[in-house]
C-alpha cells in the first residue's frame, strides 16, 4: 500500500491545525469549532486536547481507546501502531488489531496519534525487514486486545504477539507484519475470533478467550488450492456457516468453503487485458460482504469497482466505486446498503445494492473525524461506528448525533443487528 504526494500534503496541512490545550474532549466531541465553543478551561485529566472535525451525522468519541495497561511492558514513550482491524462483538466488547507500537519523540504527548506528529510517524510492521534505518523504533506488542465501551482494555492477547507478528529469524512467515483483519461469523454462538493474515498466507481461528483451535493455509507458503492462499484479506459468512475468503492481494480469487471449512470452489483470475478488465477478473480482492438476499459483494480495489456474484460464483453485476478509488473496506448492512471506505478520498460512501450512489461522509486528513487508510468498518448494536486506519495508525469510535438523520448513519452489517 502506498501514500501519494497529495496525501502527504493534506496531512501536513491537517497537522498544522492541532488545537493544543484549547478545548476539552467533552466539548470537542460535538465537532464544534474552538471559536464557537466560547472560553473554556483545559481539562487537566485530558490525555490530549486535539480538536475534532465534523464527520457527517456522527460525533467523535475522543480518547478512545484508552491508554493500554503496562501489564507486560512499560508504554512510557510509546503509542499506537498501524490500525489493521476493529471488530465489534458487542457495545461492551470491541476487538482491535494493530501492527505493533510506535516510539514517540521526547516531549510528545502520551498516546498521541503518530499521524499528528511533525514529522509524522507510522508503523507498517515491515520495517525490521526493509534494510533501512529509521530514526525511531517500533515493537510488536499488543497486537490484539479488546476494550469496553469506554475504551478501557478488558482483554490482552499478549501471549500471541510473536505468533501474530513473527520475529525475524523465526522461519517461514517471518515477514508477517501482523493481522490484516479481525473477523467474527455473526451467526456463530461461540463467537470465535478469525484473524486473516495476508503476509503469512494464513487464517487463524481462536476461541473467544484466545485459544488457537485451527489454522487454514500454510504459513509462508503462497498458493491457490484447498488449503493455500495468496495473501488473503477478508471473509464473509452465510447464515449456515458457509464462508467466502477474499484471496486477495495476489490470489485474484474468491474461495468458498462449507461450514466445516472444507473447500467447495473458487472463481476469479488476473485480467487478460489490464487496460480493460472484465467480469471475474481481479486486481487486489481486498474486502467482501454478503447481502440479505445472499449476493456476494467483492471489492476489486485496484480496478476501482465492485463485482457482485451469487453464492455459486455466477457473475451478476459490476459497478464503479469512483475515479481512481481504492476501497480498503466495505460492509453490506441490514437495511440493504453497501458502505465503502475509499482510501483515495478518505470518505465513507453509501451505495444501494445496485451500485447507485446515495451519499458520502468524512474526509481525508489526520484530525479526529478524518481518515487516511480506513481499513475496517464495524457498527455495534447501539449504532456506534468504529473505524481503524492503517495510515493514520489509530482506531476511532463515533456515536450518532442526537439529531442524526437515520439515512446518513451506517447500520450494522447483515446478521449483526442483535447481540
Amino acid at each position: 500500500m502506498h501514500q501519494t504526494n497529495a496525501r502527504r500534503m493534506i496531512l501536513a496541512g491537517a497537522a498544522s491545525l492541532l488545537a493544543i490545550g484549547g478545548c476539552s474532549p467533552a466539548e470537542m466531541d460535538s465537532g464544534e469549532s474552538e471559536a464557537d465553543s466560547g472560553t473554556t478551561q483545559p481539562d487537566p485529566d485530558a490525555i490530549r486536547t486535539v480538536q475534532s472535525v465534523p464527520m457527517g451525522d456522527y460525533e467523535v468519541v475522543l480518547d478512545w481507546p484508552k491508554p493500554l495497561p503496562d501489564d507486560d511492558l512499560s508504554h512510557d514513550g510509546w503509542t499506537w501502531g498501524s490500525g489493521a482491524g476493529v471488530l465489534v462483538e458487542s457495545p461492551d466488547k470491541v476487538w482491535v488489531a494493530q501492527r505493533g507500537e510506535i516510539q514517540l519523540p521526547p516531549g510528545a504527548e502520551p498516546w498521541i496519534c503518530p499521524c499528528l506528529l511533525e514529522p509524522r510517524r507510522t508503523n507498517t510492521g515491515r520495517r525490521a525487514y526493509s534494510g533501512n534505518e529509521y530514526p525511531y523504533e517500533m515493537r510488536r506488542h499488543h497486537i490484539v486486545f479488546a476494550v469496553d465501551r469506554d475504551g478501557y482494555a478488558i482483554e490482552e492477547w499478549l501471549q500471541h504477539d510473536e505468533y501474530l507478528a513473527p520475529p525475524r529469524g523465526s522461519g517461514l512467515g517471518e515477514l508477517g507484519r501482523g493481522p490484516h483483519k479481525l473477523l467474527m461469523n455473526p451467526y456463530d454462538p461461540e463467537r470465535h475470533i478469525w484473524i486473516v493474515d495476508d503476509d503469512t498466507h494464513e487464517i487463524s481461528i481462536f476461541t473467544n478467550d484466545g485459544q488457537l483451535v485451527r489454522t487454514m493455509g500454510e504459513r509462508g507458503v503462497p498458493g491457490r488450492g484447498p488449503n493455500n492462499f495468496n495473501r488473503p484479506t477478508d471473509i464473509a459468512w452465510l447464515p449456515d456457516g458457509t464462508f467466502f475468503v477474499a484471496d486477495g492481494y495476489a490470489g485474484t480469487r474468491v474461495a468458498k468453503f462449507d461450514p466445516d471449512g472444507n473447500f467447495v470452489m473458487d472463481w476469479g483470475r488476473p485480467p487478460a487485458d489490464p487496460a480493460n478488465p472484465g467480469p471475474y477478473e481481479f486486481w487486489s480482492v481486498h474486502s467482501i460482504g454478503i447481502s440479505r438476499d445472499r449476493r456476494i459483494f467483492v471489492a476489486d480495489r485496484e480496478h476501482s469497482r465492485m463485482q457482485v456474484f451469487d453464492e455459486n460464483g455466477n457473475f451478476l453485476d459490476m459497478w464503479p466505486t469512483g475515479y481512481q478509488s481504492q476501497v480498503l473496506a466495505h460492509i453490506v448492512t441490514e437495511d440493504d446498503f453497501v458502505w465503502v471506505a475509499d482510501w483515495t478520498t478518505g470518505r465513507l460512501v453509501k451505495y444501494d445494492l445496485d451500485g447507485r450512489y446515495m451519499l458520502d461522509i468524512g474526509e481525508f486528513g489526520a484530525l479526529p473525524g478524518q481518515f487516511d487508510g480506513a481499513h475496517q468498518i464495524d457498527v455495534d448494536q447501539d449504532g456506534n461506528l468504529y473505524i481503524t486506519e492503517v495510515a493514520n495508525d489509530r482506531s476511532q469510535k463515533f456515536r450518532p448525533r442526537p439529531d442524526a438523520d437515520p439515512a446518513r448513519l451506517i447500520r450494522p452489517m447483515v446478521g449483526k443487528a442483535t447481540p
